[in-house]
């Protein structure tokens, strides 16, 4: 009964995704007038879930206004791109992950059956949903949030999942909801997103190698940029089982600064990427970045940069 629930949601995903008439927009880059996929669905879906499923794609190169999430179910595919000579093979069991604005386009002929499972989500969504869970790495960080402030960074992230049953559970289970929607459908896929994105992250975290030459303070500094809301010298000095006096000592004397002035940068950093490329609100991003109450981050904020955080958003 499941696995035909299941093959019949495929099928009627793959029927409405091969149907459906796409809305392009002429978008200018630099001198070109270039492709854009508008959000397809909606306006009041957060998620779209879409399936491709035949031998055979050829998408026009184009751009989007959205975050998407393909992974190849069965069968390989090939993605068109501006990075690593235009051309990615995808790989059964995994996904490559896409900005807003990338260059991107589908393309597939096999002598077999091909299904791609894609997960599209909202910008405003997106930010104010997912991105403070993903958050924690740096890397993650500013890859969500680079098209925001350079529209095209075309960047994509393509991971392999060593043990996929989670990851393709997770997605059956997303195909048969919104093969079959009800009322509260949006509800119910926003925590299977959100889970499926943070399997994403940890299989990103641990693919990304950690230079062999690497000091305990690098280690330290790259713990606090992972843990900017939570971080405490106690918790450091837990982490690495040294005393804080020692931890504290460590920081200032090989890179000149205390552990606070090292926290406060971070964090600015981040603040600065937060108000430049999403309408998070001040209250929402000072949650985010570790602060009890929005004043203690206005406090910080302007100490720092000479402004408050709404004078600066009202300056650009």
């Amino acid at each position: 009964m499941a696995h035909t629930l299941l093959s019949s949601s495929l099928e009627s995903l793959g029927e409405q995704f091969a149907r459906r008439d796409w809305e392009y927009l002429d978008l200018p880059v630099g001198s070109q007038i270039e492709k854009a996929f508008a959000w397809p669905g909606e306006a009041s879906e957060q998620i779209m879930i879409c399936v491709h499923k035949g031998p055979d794609i050829q998408e026009l190169f184009h751009r989007q206004d959205f975050f998407f999430f393909n992974f190849a179910y069965k069968g390989n595919y090939g993605a068109l791109s501006y990075r690593h000579d235009n051309h990615i093979t995808i790989c059964e069991n995994e996904c490559y992950i896409g900005q807003p604005f990338t260059g991107y386009a589908l393309t597939a002929h096999s002598q077999e059956e091909i299904i791609i499972i894609g997960i599209l989500i909202q910008k405003e969504s997106f930010f104010k949903t997912f991105l403070p869970v993903l958050s924690s790495d740096p890397k993650l960080f500013h890859f969500f949030l680079a098209p925001q402030n350079d529209e095209y960074s075309d960047d994509f992230i393509h991971l392999k999942f060593e043990d996929p049953f989670c990851i393709r559970t997770l997605l059956e289970m997303m195909v048969v909801e919104y093969a079959n929607p009800r009322e509260d459908t949006q509800k119910i896929l926003q925590p299977m997103v959100l889970t499926l994105l943070m399997q994403a992250a940890r299989q990103y975290r641990n693919s990304v190698s950690v230079p062999e030459n690497e000091t305990l303070s690098d280690q330290i500094i790259r713990y606090i940029s992972e843990h900017t809301d939570t971080v405490s010298l106690s918790s450091i000095a837990q982490h690495f089982a040294y005393h804080p006096n020692y931890i504290s000592t460590l920081l200032h004397q090989e890179t000149g600064r205390t552990f606070s002035e090292i926290l406060l940068e971070q964090r600015m950093d981040r603040a600065l990427s937060l108000l430049r490329g999403t309408s998070l609100s001040i209250e929402e991003i000072a949650a985010m970045l570790g602060y009890s109450n929005s004043s203690n981050f206005y406090k910080a904020f302007r100490k720092y940069y000479g402004c408050s955080p709404r004078q600066y958003i009202n300056r650009r």
